[in-house]
């Protein structure tokens, strides 16, 4: 493609086209002199420079057009998803770990209330990555509360008296519980820092949930569980 005389010369690839031949006189810097142009092409000249909306070829690869319905047909599919995870859960506990799977539901539901109440105090509002990002953190919770059944457990098979293993099970799975999210905290952090759009919903809900699973894995369920076998004084086994 070339320039002849001031005039496109089209070929079979793409166009272009002259915006300005004006001659430059002195040296090209930070000030010089121009011909062949008048007052309004040079001022439209230099805001098209500034702007950059200089005319460029455009081919359309595709184009679609996304109404709000898709959007609320997602948060739709999205509090579905989130809905049915969670009653999986509770199911699987209250049936696996009986009172202290109570408790564990106990826990999970009041950490999912605490993630969306502090997104409503920040005023977030719930996208489909966010939703996966509350998925996401009802995981960890869960993760977080096998350990510590598993813990008293294993305080219970070692001959241990109930109230000491509770106390026990507790003890010893915070600080594996802790060092196994504060990575995943970290790395949510880092996806918010240099994440845009999307990435940044997700993370910002991940990091939210993390906090408040380990709060009410950790000092939650603990409580009640001490609220519930603490006043015993002849207990001898635990429904668990």
């Amino acid at each position: 493609m070339t320039i002849v005389n001031g005039e496109e010369v089209r070929s079979s690839r793409t166009t272009e086209r002259v915006i300005s031949s004006s001659t430059i006189r002195g040296v090209f810097g930070s000030k010089f002199q121009t011909t062949g142009l008048s007052r309004d092409e040079a001022g439209s000249l230099a805001r098209q420079l500034k702007a950059g909306a200089l005319a460029a070829p455009m081919d359309f690869v595709e184009e679609s057009v996304i109404g709000p319905s898709l959007g609320a047909e997602n948060v739709t599919r999205g509090v579905t998803a989130v809905g049915y995870a969670f009653l999986f859960t509770l199911v699987f506990f209250a049936l696996y770990y009986r009172m202290f799977g109570l408790i564990t539901c106990t826990a999970l539901l009041l950490n999912l209330v605490m993630v969306v109440a502090i997104m409503s105090m920040f005023g977030a509002t719930m996208t489909l990555p966010g939703f996966a990002g509350l998925a996401l953190s009802i995981g960890m919770s869960v993760d977080a509360n096998v350990l510590i059944n598993e813990r008293i457990r294993e305080e219970l098979r070692a001959g241990l008296p109930p109230r000491t293993a509770i106390a026990g099970g507790y003890d010893k799975a915070s600080g594996t519980i802790f060092d196994s999210n504060m990575t995943a905290l970290l790395a949510g952090v880092a996806l918010y820092a240099f994440g845009t759009g999307p990435l940044r919903g997700f993370a910002l809900t991940m990091v939210i949930g993390i906090i408040t699973s380990v709060f009410t894995a950790v000092t939650v369920s603990r409580g009640i569980a001490t609220l519930l076998y603490g006043r015993r004084k002849k207990l001898k086994t635990l429904a668990i």
